[in-house]
């Protein structure tokens, strides 16, 4: 049976990878079953900075980035296993959504449902023109569950997120660019391929330990009133002043050159 989730490292000429993973069950439109679920649960703990990780696209093979869960499967799984899967689907993104290297959604066809909650989970979101997206399961009798209500309102406003939401609506690249849902647009799969992998590239230019500071930062801060935001950005900026990577960028800057990270 071939794996439903490919792995693939792009090195970067200061070091370290970028980790593609490719959702490979084209003719379900890469719907999330059981095994795809295992599969990408096994791979986290691949995606470890001190391994050289810097950073995760993650993409759909064929005409499809993640149609959502596999509803064949589902219609044979009993309410405990429905609930089993709904757990470790929410883990799975939440997992994703707070990996210490940067995540990028390259949305490349169809993305409903469970596929959109986990194209929320990153950090950055890319689509080809033919891309649609949408949460659809007030039309299938349920609501999203693995975290759509939470993370569409916290990226496009509580008004847009209502409308996607409670109307199922399936909306374009045009219109998810116009919502702040996604950064660029590219002509077709093989462009976004090429768009993903060049933003991913200039991302990971920058210090290891910054991105995972500030992606703290911005999270947490939101959860949190101004000025107890404030202060947490204080005592993450702290941290960052006796690091190699900060001395490494001023040395860098010294000499005219790009300082070359380490994480450290």
């Amino acid at each position: 049976m071939p794996s439903e989730l490919l792995q693939e490292d792009q090195p970067l000429p200061q070091g370290g990878t970028i980790r593609t993973w490719t959702l490979n069950r084209p003719e379900q439109r890469n719907a999330i079953s059981q095994n795809l679920l295992a599969e990408m649960e096994g791979a986290l703990s691949g995606l470890n900075p001190e391994q050289g990780i810097r950073g995760l696209i993650i993409q759909g093979s064929g005409p499809a980035f993640c149609a959502g869960a596999d509803l064949k499967e589902r219609a044979s799984m009993s309410r405990e296993d429905v609930d089993s899967f709904l757990n470790r689907m929410g883990r799975l993104f939440r997992q994703i959504e707070t990996l210490s290297v940067p995540t990028l959604a390259a949305i490349n066809g169809f993305c409903f449902g469970g596929g959109l909650e986990m194209a929320l989970c990153a950090d950055f979101r890319m689509a080809s023109k033919e891309a649609q997206m949408g949460l659809t399961e007030a039309s299938l009798g349920i609501i999203p569950g693995a975290g759509g209500t939470q993370r569409l309102p916290r990226i496009v406003g509580r008004a847009i997120a209502t409308e996607m939401i409670l109307s199922a609506e399936r909306i374009t690249a045009e219109t998810a660019l116009s919502r702040g849902l996604i950064r660029e647009i590219a002509d077709d799969a093989e462009s976004l391929k090429l768009s993903a992998s060049r933003w991913m590239q200039k991302v990971c230019e920058n210090a290891p330990l910054s991105i995972v500071l500030a992606r703290q930062a911005i999270e947490k801060g939101m959860e949190m009133s101004l000025e107890d935001g404030l202060k947490l950005e204080r005592e993450l900026y702290e941290k960052t002043l006796e690091t190699e990577d900060r001395l490494e960028a001023l040395k860098a800057f010294k000499e005219k050159r790009k300082p070359v990270f380490k994480g450290r």
